[in-house]
């Protein structure tokens, strides 16, 4: 019996459909970032100890560096770039530059990404935003400013409901 073997991997990424020739054993992050160029992706560790790499896989934050590309297949992938474009995202830029969450930017993707899914569904890591940025390292702020900024999201969320 032989199998077919298919060099064309077929990817959602960003809402658009997408397909990618050649070889599937390079990394979600790499491919991302080299063959699609969406570089708001960073790629620090390449052990999935630091977060700069996080994406949405079907809603939920992963870390792209250990995930290779073909693994990818039939999911939905968001990057920041994707992210960006939504009118509410604005508001999550906005409350880290007021508390000074963004310091020398490299972390800030994978963080604003991860704080993204956190802030659609706070039943992920435990409802806390503290278990939330356990996979994302950042070296400059301390995380003090980045759970600020989620709290001021969050308040302004409150008081647009009342």
């Amino acid at each position: 019996m032989s199998m077919v073997h298919s060099n064309t991997l077929n990817l959602t990424i960003n809402g658009r459909d997408t397909q990618v020739a050649g070889d599937f054993t390079e990394t979600l992050a790499d491919l991302l970032r080299e063959r699609l160029g969406l570089t708001g992706t960073k790629i620090g560790c390449r052990t999935g100890e630091c977060g700069a790499c996080t994406v949405l896989m079907d809603g939920k934050p992963v870390v792209s560096c250990l995930i290779p590309a073909a693994s990818a297949e039939g999911h939905n992938i968001q990057t920041i770039e994707r992210l960006s474009q939504e009118e509410d995202f604005g508001r999550l830029v906005q409350a880290m530059l007021e508390t000074g969450g963004v310091q020398c930017g490299f972390c800030t993707p994978g963080i604003m990404v991860t704080l993204w899914a956190w802030l659609q569904d706070r039943s992920l890591f435990g409802g806390d935003i503290g278990s939330a940025l356990k996979n994302n390292l950042c070296r400059c702020t301390g995380y003090q400013s980045i759970i600020a900024a989620v709290e001021q999201v969050i308040a302004a969320e409150k008081g647009a409901q009342e």
